[in-house]
């Protein structure tokens, strides 16, 4: 009995000694001790059962987060969250709590890490956003609207139709208007000061599309879009109005200097939408872009001139008939009014609040060593391609064969009125200006429906790059066998042009498009307004220098119609192709870089 007594207190004391061990503080060799009744035993008993990964209780948690979003919001310091204090405290159990709870924590670490970063916060999975912050509630909308962007993308085909417009307006009132200035001394001085008129416009975007650019970064790229279209309302108006020579110059400078908008438009384009509607997003600006320099000429061809060829309508004593330029500017300048007071709906999508970098230094700190050293070098990397847009190679490479394509498309457009509307003897077409007209006005058609459901398509199977070499490719034979529809008689002549305009127009929006796409992906949100400003300023140097050159090379070709090389307007567009063939060897990999966001095609 006296053993038996000692025995039980013996086990009494191991019991009471046993149960004061902590429940985190299991030694090897110890058998599992599990209390009836308690819960945390019951889910560690089942743990210590199941060795596979408890996904249900892990929906748990991170449902949990996810709802209340305590920690995505603000979690700043590393220490763990108070729920992993266990729930009992029994003999052997391993750690309540566990790796579960460690995964809810590490994932609400690493949502706050993301949103205090110092990159632009339109990450993809991203949950963090700053009250107050335009852009970030445009992304929260983003991110919940799964369809198309319509509204958005209204916005993006309007502005970039209303800076398209002004820029071909004119050339087909531009010699009457330098005649009746009486700036000339001669008829064929008419020329010579037409072409610094035209010229005004792409040189003053020349100087300033970078500074806008750096703006947009700043500032936003509504204010610069707002600025932008009402620049077009005054100066457009202006144009028109012009008494002399200098302020028709004057005017048309302004207009160029002071209208930055196709750079931001460009990169708006991309922040407005999710990433599989970018394509979409940049093909509505190269379309618009392409459509307005179909609707301008037909405004000032049309409309310019109107108490002559309407005289029932506008007399030659009314305000239209002193100012007989002024119609197709005021229609311009009317259009742009709309299209500025609906930008003040328009959302604002670059972040222009201050990155908080105090909140995750501690969590960077105990996340460290599970960041491998690859991902460490490109992090580092992508801080040091932000110091320069000259030094990042892709971004570089890209404008250039963008720059080089957009000489060869302007110089196009150039000789295809001259070559269509010129004399049958000299290699032309003998069309009428009416002709001439339909032939881009169905093309301008054609280029809306190419882009809005076929582009897509062909650049989500072939990617920006193998669109565009096999874009430029296609346009060489294209180009080739123009001269030769001399020969042809009518119906076949209009059927075969039309549809060599269309073809070759289509493809000429491809190439530019896909370097649109390349520009874009690039560089960092913060980084692309001033990079497409860059883009800009290249692109109009170029297109200022393509008309003129054009029309020279033209000029001088028409002159050698028994030359053996290349008779008369042959030799146009074979130059035309030796610049479409440079474009096309550039996207190789040689010069092409390719960003890291594009697709490797």
């Amino acid at each position: 009995m006296v053993d038996q007594d000692h025995d039980g207190r013996r086990r009494q004391e191991e019991a009471a000694a046993e149960s004061s061990v902590p429940l985190l503080e299991k030694k090897p060799g110890d058998v599992a001790y599990y209390v009836e009744g308690c819960p945390g035993c019951a889910v560690e008993r089942r743990k210590a059962t199941s060795p596979s990964i408890p996904y249900g209780s892990f929906i748990y948690i991170w449902v949990v987060i996810l709802c209340t979003g305590e920690y995505s919001i603000t979690a700043t310091t590393a220490r763990a969250p108070p729920f992993i204090a266990p729930a009992c405290r029994g003999r052997g159990v391993g750690g309540g709590g566990g790796f579960g709870t460690f995964l809810g924590w590490r994932l609400s670490a690493m949502a706050a890490n993301e949103g205090e970063g110092s990159s632009p916060l339109l990450r993809k999975n991203e949950h963090r956003y700053h009250p107050g912050c335009p852009a970030c509630d445009h992304d929260r909308r983003k991110d919940l609207q799964t369809g198309m962007p319509y509204k958005e993308f209204l916005y993006v085909w309007m502005i970039c139709l209303t800076t398209a417009i002004p820029i071909s307006s004119l050339f087909p009132f531009l010699y009457f208007m330098i005649r009746d200035l009486h700036i000339a001394e001669r008829t064929e001085d008419i020329g010579f000061y037409a072409g610094f008129v035209g010229a005004a416009f792409m040189f003053g975007r020349c100087l300033t599309s970078t500074i806008w650019g750096i703006a947009a970064d700043r500032i936003g790229r509504k204010p610069v879009v707002i600025f932008g279209v009402f620049s077009v309302v005054i100066f457009n108006a202006l144009f028109g109005l012009s008494v002399t020579y200098w302020m028709a110059i004057a005017t048309r400078f302004l207009l160029g200097a002071l209208n930055g908008l196709l750079g931001p438009m460009k990169a708006y384009a991309i922040e407005v939408c999710r990433p599989e509607h970018e394509a979409l997003a940049l093909s509505l600006v190269s379309t618009a872009w392409g459509i307005g320099l179909i609707i301008g000429p037909a405004l000032g061809g049309y409309l310019a001139l109107p108490a002559e060829k309407y005289p029932n309508i506008f007399s030659p004593d009314s305000l239209f008939g002193r100012f007989p330029y002024f119609l197709p500017c005021l229609c311009t300048s009317v259009f742009a009014a709309a299209v500025l007071i609906s930008c003040i709906w328009m959302p604002e999508t670059l972040h222009k609040h201050k990155v908080n970098e105090n909140g995750n230094q501690s969590v960077e700190s105990l996340e460290a060593h599970l960041i491998e050293p690859k991902e460490k070098v490109d992090q580092s990397n992508s801080s040091d391609t932000k110091k320069s847009l000259f030094k990042n190679w892709p971004l570089m490479s890209s404008i250039i064969v963008y720059c080089v394509f957009s000489f060869h498309d302007m110089a196009y457009t150039e000789v295809f009125s001259l070559w269509a509307e010129s004399d049958r003897t000299y290699g032309g077409l003998s069309l009428s200006s009416e002709d001439v007209g339909q032939t881009l006005a169905i093309t301008g058609s054609s280029l809306l429906v190419y882009q809005l459901f076929l582009y897509p398509r062909i650049n989500r199977v072939l990617g920006p790059i193998k669109s565009s070499q096999i874009a430029a490719g296609l346009c060489i034979p294209i180009l080739f066998a123009y001269p030769y529809m001399t020969y042809l008689s009518e119906p076949g002549l209009s059927i075969i042009l039309n549809i060599a305009s269309v073809i070759k127009n289509n493809l000429g929006v491809t190439i530019i498009t896909g370097t649109f796409i390349l520009q874009n992906n690039a560089v960092p949100q913060d980084q692309r307004g001033a990079a497409n400003g860059l883009a800009m300023t290249g692109m109009s140097f170029f297109k200022a220098v393509a008309p003129a050159g054009a029309g020279i090379v033209f000029s001088w070709a028409q002159k050698r119609q028994h030359a053996f090389f290349f008779p008369g307007d042959q030799m146009v567009f074979f130059l035309l192709n030796i610049i479409e063939l440079l474009g096309l060897l550039l996207t190789f990999k040689f010069f092409l870089a390719v960003p890291d966001k594009s697709d490797s095609n």
